[in-house]
């Protein structure tokens, strides 16, 4: 009477390992191909998702699924608050790329000793999702989802020169603000020098990636081909800048435009423009905006009675000065100096929200 070989825990071990991370990527990517479908209408990111599924499941052997069983895993059925605050589209395209990458790091790693076929494979694919992650991503970011982000943006944050503009634009980003735009004008006051075009485009490169990273709207001041350059989720003119309808061509309709204005009169004008928000102020005397005078909480209240457009109140305007922002019926503030020449960026950043009542 012969007794049968009891199976190794090891190798059962990597086996159960190797199910459930095929299962992960799967599934992940099931969710990436159906939003392409049915979310964006677009054939060749369907196509694309649908490919690397298929080839995971070519490789997800019957001794994979008979090693497990989902009663006696421990971790089945575990959530996570995070998961309840993934609403819009692209938090939840983002977090399932994000699911796949790791999953595919894992069968990868854990591969090699078992089963070299599917480790190359993860490997090949994990490559190809950074590349479909990104174009998904941004063909969520169509006009819709901005515009939506944009109504739920009550922090601008207007950028000045500065020689430590991206270790201060992070921190803003980390202290919560979601909306970034790069302006870039002449020399700030921490004796930075002006930039020829070159030296702007990179720093908008690079304070693009910055706000891709945190999920932050990044909008270019005035600059349309240095908007198109890095793919800025769109440009701010102000009154004696190119006409928003000239911007629309160019830019086309998914991108914001934003527009400044001093009366009633300019705004209704930027409404009829197609404008996507507006800028109202300058509420205060500022150094940004020299020689204009300002227009006081006068302004604020006629905009707060009567724009469609989501506006923000701008001029400086500091923590203290938010209350009676508020009290005039403005729900979002732009601001320039109260952040970037803050010793404590993410700090001054974490109370001007908390100001507007989104703070924590």
């Amino acid at each position: 009477m012969s007794l049968s070989t009891p199976p190794d825990p090891g190798l059962l071990a990597v086996q159960r390992l190797l199910d459930a991370n095929l299962d992960r990527a799967r599934e992940g990517l099931r969710v990436l191909e159906d939003w392409a479908r049915f979310g964006l209408d677009r054939a060749d990111l369907v196509a694309r998702s649908k490919d690397m599924r298929q080839r995971l499941g070519r490789l997800h052997r019957d001794e994979y699924k008979f090693a497990r069983h989902s009663a006696t895993d421990p971790a089945a059925g575990m959530a996570h608050p995070a998961q309840a605050e993934r609403q819009a589209p692209s938090q939840v395209v983002g977090a399932n790329a994000g699911r796949v990458h790791e999953a595919l790091r894992v069968l990868e790693e854990f591969g090699r000793s078992l089963d070299g076929e599917l480790a190359s494979e993860a490997s090949l694919l994990r490559y190809a999702l950074y590349d479909l992650e990104v174009d998904l991503l941004q063909a969520c970011r169509g006009g819709q989802e901005r515009r939506l982000q944009l109504a739920q943006c009550r922090l601008y944050l207007v950028t000045s020169p500065s020689n430590r503009i991206e270790e201060m634009v992070e921190a803003a980003l980390q202290g919560g603000v979601r909306l970034v735009q790069y302006r870039s004008k002449s020399g700030g006051p921490d004796g930075s020098q002006d930039l020829d075009d070159s030296q702007k485009l990179g720093q908008a490169r690079n304070l693009r990636q910055l706000c891709s990273r945190h999920g932050a709207l990044f909008v270019v001041n005035d600059r349309i081909d240095i908007a198109l350059a890095v793919d800025a989720d769109g440009v701010h003119l102000g009154q004696g800048d190119l006409p928003p309808a000239i911007a629309r061509q160019l830019l086309g309709p998914a991108k914001l435009i934003g527009r400044s204005t001093h009366c009633l009169e300019q705004l209704r004008q930027a409404v009829a423009d197609g404008c996507d928000y507006v800028g109202v102020g300058p509420v205060n005397a500022t150094p940004t905006k020299p020689g204009r005078e300002p227009v006081g909480l006068d302004y604020v209240r006629q905009a707060a009675a009567e724009s469609p457009l989501p506006w923000f109140a701008i001029g400086g305007i500091d923590q203290t000065a938010i209350a009676a922002v508020r009290q005039a019926g403005g729900q979002r503030v732009a601001v320039v100096r109260a952040i970037t020449e803050a010793s404590d960026p993410k700090a001054a950043t974490h109370g001007l929200l908390q100001a507007l009542g989104q703070g924590a």
